[in-house]
């Protein structure tokens, strides 16, 4: 008796299972990504630092309205293998100025100096907290002092530090590239709430923004409407064709480039120690092969002269 319920609930389960991912296959997938060829994505692929500090420049001026980048400090900008390292100082700075040391590097210090937000020091000696300008030392400020402050100011919504968005999303380059460039008008069977964009690209389910005249009695989509891909975020389309002033007037400032751009900046955000990574992997490599190498010989050697 036990057998024969084990059995039919066993049965139960298997032919549940397909029903139940049939039910999450109806709710709509994202639109598949927009795959780009990223070169430092490559075994030896390694950084742009032209395109770093593009990136940079459109994170600043656009995406640091309201995402912040707290794993970053001015510093790390200067390091070695970042995007505004300097091994020699250049004229007009001082001597004695060692500009390898990021903490010196000129660029950094006026870039921290200038910077839109200013952190927060203290106490002062009247035990007051008080706001000042970052210096290389500073973590990189963002535009809100705490969570309840930028879901105030987003609907409710929270927007994502972008320090480790590359790596914390599935495909995390081609994903962010896709969902900056990807912003669609969305089809007429569905009905956007205000303060809602739509993007293909965008994780989600549109099955509950279909209209009504679309649905039938038990509120699933007529037979022959389907449902939108992706979903629906807060964050409206940030970027658009000249939004950001480049100084090489050979680079086109357009959405796709600002993209593309960003995405490299973030992508070193994310690992900026990926081009000595795969410089040790590769002397690893090299390293063992010699290794095998050596001991293949030694090996022919010594039985060599062993009698059989």
């Amino acid at each position: 008796m036990i057998r024969s319920m084990m059995k039919s609930l066993i049965a139960a389960g298997i032919v549940l299972l397909p029903a139940s991912g049939a039910a999450l296959a109806a709710g709509g997938k994202p639109a598949p990504l927009r795959e780009q060829d990223w070169h430092f994505a490559s075994v030896f692929g390694t950084y742009d630092a032209a395109a770093m500090q593009r990136g940079f420049q459109v994170y600043e001026t656009v995406c640091s309205q309201c995402h912040a980048v707290e794993h970053l400090a001015f510093r790390n900008l200067g390091q070695k293998g970042g995007l505004f390292y300097l091994a020699a100082c250049p004229e007009g700075v001082p001597e004695n100025t060692d500009c390898s040391n990021p903490n010196e590097n000129p660029i950094v210090k006026s870039i921290a100096a200038k910077y839109k937000f200013q952190v927060t020091d203290g106490p002062d000696e009247t035990g007051d907290m008080f706001e000042r300008a970052p210096v290389p030392s500073d973590k990189i400020p963002g535009p809100f002092r705490n969570e309840p402050q930028a879901r105030m100011a987003n609907n409710g919504a929270l927007p994502p530090d972008l320090s480790l968005i590359i790596k914390a999303r599935h495909d995390g380059p081609d994903y962010v590239y896709s969902l900056l460039t990807g912003y669609e008008t969305p089809p007429d069977t569905v009905a956007l709430a205000p303060g809602q964009h739509y993007n293909p690209h965008f994780p989600g389910d549109m099955t509950q923004l279909v209209k009504p005249e679309f649905l039938d009695e038990e509120n699933h989509p007529r037979e022959g409407v389907e449902v939108p891909p992706g979903g629906v975020l807060a964050m409206a389309p940030p970027l658009s064709d000249g939004i950001v002033d480049y100084v090489d007037p050979n680079t086109p400032e357009t959405v796709d480039q600002y993209a593309r751009d960003v995405v490299e900046f973030l992508a070193w955000a994310s690992e900026p120690k990926l081009a000595a990574r795969k410089t040790l992997g590769f002397m690893t490599i090299v390293y063992l092969l010699i290794l095998a190498g050596v001991l293949y010989w030694s090996y022919r050697e010594i039985w060599s002269k062993t009698e059989h």
